[in-house]
């Protein structure tokens, strides 16, 4: 080939090389569309799905583009997933963009989520190549900002499972004595009325009606065992009733027990007691015996079809039916405890001479954290055997943010509890709040039938990014972490019912109601709330300065002035 015709061809093969990276233009923010935008933290990331269509004529038949989205904050960056893509003449495994049509590409992200994302610009960045020549295109910014409410539930601001003491201020008691009869007699013998038991039973009585903090009362129950005609048991059982009524009333007039209410009943036929006693017994044929009371409900039919069985029932005459013939008497005790007064001095005052129930129950009678403290750190020292003073001493320091103190206490709970729920719901809360979510699921699935499972389980879901299940966990709880939830499932009714019914609202229940007020566009109710939620904490002027909740509200002056 002569010179005069290879300059030329070089010079024509520039010019088409430069022709063709020259089409190769900066895309514009209208070719792109962000979901969602702004960015949106959750379950700890931030999510991003980018749709661009790519112009007709624009994706050069030699171009390979690689495309990287980035999100820049202060302080530092996150890169996400870079997608290549490349032109109809380039030989490779990429995507194809026609040069002719264009087209319409897809490309999703995640940001692992750090807060001063809250405050970022995410951009597209492209690496472009046309042939072996680079290409220079300009960074495209294509959203702004992180809204991270999910963030704002957390294990931290959840609720410790109390392990709850069991005191009652009147406590209930039954004491029981028999009078035995003879058979087919209602006369009561006097070696009956002689023995310990009866003895020991009338002291109770007596010593009940005397307490100034007790109170008694009496039950007389009369029997005749269920042999023999009913017309004679029922008049046997009557006559056993009113003798041994009139016995108790003479002896309460002997001891001066007065004001004792006494009931008196009588059963002809003893036929639970019998059933009772049979199916306690080694008889021999005591299945058949059983299948008779099954089959015959008359009580003669019973009787005599019992007594056809002369070797079966030789055993019941001798080892079953006599103890049928009774008076039972039940004295009911009620025992009255301390007040509530008395209980909060003694806890103060002399904790040793309260028991454990009383001890526990006097931390409820308080809102104070440090006294509830007091009260539990009382609790373990007196009484070191039982988890509950570690474990409700550890959910007073979980409260007050002292999540370490609160985990060694859990963790000496678990040493003399390992099974009890509530001392592995509070370990769950431990695991969450160190971000092990699968730790604390393992937790969880040991908590079941604490109260405050629900709650707790309800943050997990929000961490998990699951917010109709954490919706459904928190059920009607009315908490700020309850609320939360509902803000991401977007019930903004539900939302402002739980947080206008927290039981002790702070700064973030008012901070939670300004956002419910921007999500339904209420501008007084975004100022008013974030006034309060300012005035109780001042650090929630630098939250609600940045947080994209309030982004149209950003020109506001009366918003400006509140946050500045």
């Amino acid at each position: 080939m002569s010179n005069k015709f290879y300059l030329p061809i070089i010079v024509l093969a520039a010019i088409v090389s430069f022709s063709s990276c020259a089409k190769l233009k900066p895309l514009s923010q209208d070719n792109i569309k962000v979901n969602p935008n702004p960015l949106e933290a959750v379950a700890g990331q931030v999510p991003v799905t980018i749709n661009a269509t790519v112009p007709a004529k624009w994706f050069v038949k030699k171009a390979t583009v690689t495309v990287t989205p980035v999100l820049r904050y202060q302080g530092g960056e996150a890169v996400g997933t870079a997608y290549t893509f490349q032109g109809e003449k380039v030989k490779g495994n990429n995507m194809v963009v026609p040069y002719k049509e264009g087209a319409s590409i897809t490309m999703t992200s995640s940001f692992k989520y750090v807060p001063a994302m809250r405050k970022s610009e995410l951009y597209l960045v492209f690496n472009a190549k046309v042939g072996k020549k680079t290409v220079k295109l300009p960074d495209l910014k294509v959203a702004d900002g992180v809204i991270s409410t999910s963030e704002l539930a957390t294990a931290e601001n959840s609720t410790p499972a109390i392990a709850p003491d069991k005191f009652q201020r009147i406590t209930k008691d039954a004491y029981v004595a028999d009078i035995m009869f003879l058979i087919q007699q209602a006369v009561i013998r006097d070696n009956q009325l002689k023995s310990e038991a009866m003895k020991d039973w009338n002291s109770t009585v007596k010593d009940a009606n005397e307490a100034p903090n007790k109170n008694v009362a009496v039950e007389i129950q009369a029997y005749a065992s269920p042999d023999g005609p009913l017309e004679l048991n029922t008049n046997l059982s009557e006559n056993r009733e009113k003798n041994t009524s009139k016995y108790l009333d003479k002896t309460f007039k002997k001891e001066k027990i007065s004001d004792v209410p006494v009931d008196a009943r009588y059963t002809a036929e003893d036929w639970a007691g019998f059933k009772e006693l049979v199916e306690k017994s080694n008889m021999q044929d005591k299945d058949l015996v059983l299948r008779v009371l099954s089959m015959y409900s008359d009580p003669e039919q019973r009787d005599a079809e019992l007594k056809k069985m002369s070797s079966v029932f030789s055993y019941l005459a001798e080892e079953i039916l006599p103890k049928l013939r009774r008076s039972k008497l039940t004295a009911n005790v009620e025992t009255i405890g301390k007040s509530d007064e008395e209980i909060k001095s003694l806890a103060s005052s002399d904790p040793k001479s309260l028991n454990v129930e009383e001890l526990l129950y006097a931390a409820t009678l308080t809102k104070s954290l440090n006294e509830k403290a007091a009260i539990y750190k009382s609790a373990t020292q007196i009484y070191p055997n039982d988890f509950r003073g570690y474990n409700n001493l550890g959910m007073v320091e979980f409260e007050q943010g002292k999540i370490s103190d609160a985990e060694n206490l859990f963790k000496k709970a678990a040493q003399i509890a390992p099974n009890a729920p509530e001392v592995n719901m509070n370990l769950g809360l431990i695991a969450l709040a160190k971000g092990d979510k699968s730790t604390a699921e393992q937790y969880f699935g040991k908590a079941a039938g604490t109260p405050e499972l629900g709650e707790a389980l309800g943050i997990l879901y929000i961490e998990n990014g699951e917010y109709a299940k954490a919706v459904n966990a928190f059920g009607s709880a009315k908490t700020n972490n309850a609320a939360i939830a509902q803000i991401l499932a977007k019930d903004y009714n539900k939302a402002q019912s739980t947080l206008n019914g927290v039981e002790n609202p702070d700064a973030l229940t008012s901070y939670l109601k300004a956002v419910v007020a921007a999500r339904t566009n209420n501008q007084s109710g975004v100022i008013n709330n974030l006034k309060t939620a300012i005035q109780m904490d001042r650090s929630m002027a630098q939250e609600a300065a940045t947080d994209l909740e309030f982004a149209k509200y950003f020109s506001n002056s009366e918003f400006a002035s509140l946050v500045k």
